[in-house]
């Protein structure tokens, strides 16, 4: 099988738009689609086709990938698309979609003939756009030699987790994963909203923990985006953050897990999203520690 792909991109949003980019200089054929049509329209600059639907957009592919925002929105696609699938075409399911969502993936998978493959990856728009995300990835094994181009176009390292799409193995690592990613990024904009409220300046508090055990390059890239107003464009938009951290407090609850931080992460940035931060950095979650938006 030749390693140059007819792939379809279904979402073009920050991930999306970015591994589409990085699969056509990889030298496939992308077949891309989004939602808002003009999200996806400056791929066509870059060589990809922009379709005006899902069937359209899979017609002649020989994997289907999804970058979408949940696994609702992704089933509902993925249902547009039907009538233009064929059996045997490979899907990786790039979506953060849960436990529950990715069971439900698998089965409409299965009711079309399609191999599915769970492949949500680490990583933000940076990491995205320099094709050096890490794809955490389980399916089958035979087949993989179709999907594996298109893992090496948009990422730097694939982490397979097993060879049952539907047990949703790669998306629970992903789970745990962005639980520690939310819990760092809270906890960074507390300590510089603390910072300020005591008149603490915050160059003291990364002189203190430099070069210690306390001290974490991810805190610093976070607190450097709300310190110099960069939370535009976001590497993780605020509504997309709340949203995985409600998916990690339900599967906490489902496993008889209680998750305080996560569930405190969530409504920290659904409170930024209602104040007005919802498209921002996640970072920007560092707002919701005042009772009124502060530019």
């Amino acid at each position: 099988m030749t390693d140059k792909l007819t792939v379809s991109v279904l979402g073009t949003g920050i991930m999306g738009a970015a591994m589409a980019r990085n699969l056509v200089r990889a030298g496939h054929t992308v077949r891309a689609w989004n939602r808002t049509r003009a999200k996806a329209a400056p791929l066509a600059a870059d060589g990809a086709y922009v379709a005006g639907t899902p069937a359209e957009a899979v017609e002649s592919a020989d994997v289907v990938l999804t970058v979408l925002y949940d696994g609702a929105a992704t089933l509902e696609t993925m249902r547009q698309a039907a009538p233009a699938l064929r059996r045997g075409t490979a899907w990786a399911q790039s979506t953060t979609a849960g436990i529950e969502g990715v069971a439900e993936l698998a089965g409409f998978a299965r009711g079309h003939g399609l191999h599915f493959y769970d492949a949500p990856v680490l990583g933000t728009r940076q990491p995205a756009e320099a094709g050096q995300l890490t794809v955490l990835a389980a399916g089958p094994a035979e087949g993989r030699d179709r999907v594996t181009p298109v893992f090496d176009a948009v990422g730097a390292r694939t982490v397979w987790t097993g060879e049952d799409g539907a047990a949703g193995s790669a998306t629970r690592l992903k789970l745990v994963a962005n639980s520690w990613v939310l819990a760092a990024t809270a906890a960074a904009g507390e300590t510089l909203a603390l910072a300020g409220a005591l008149d603490v300046a915050p160059e003291g508090f990364f002189d203190l923990i430099t070069d210690g055990p306390l001290d974490m390059g991810y805190l610093r890239a976070k607190a450097g985006l709300i310190l110099d107003g960069r939370l535009s464009p976001a590497q993780f938009a605020v509504t997309t953050a709340a949203k995985d951290a409600r998916l990690i407090v339900r599967a906490g609850e489902q496993h008889g897990v209680r998750l305080d931080v996560a569930a405190a992460s969530a409504e920290r940035l659904e409170r930024a999203a209602a104040q007005g931060h919802g498209d921002e950095d996640m970072a920007a979650a560092y707002y919701a520690s005042f009772d009124e938006p502060t530019a």
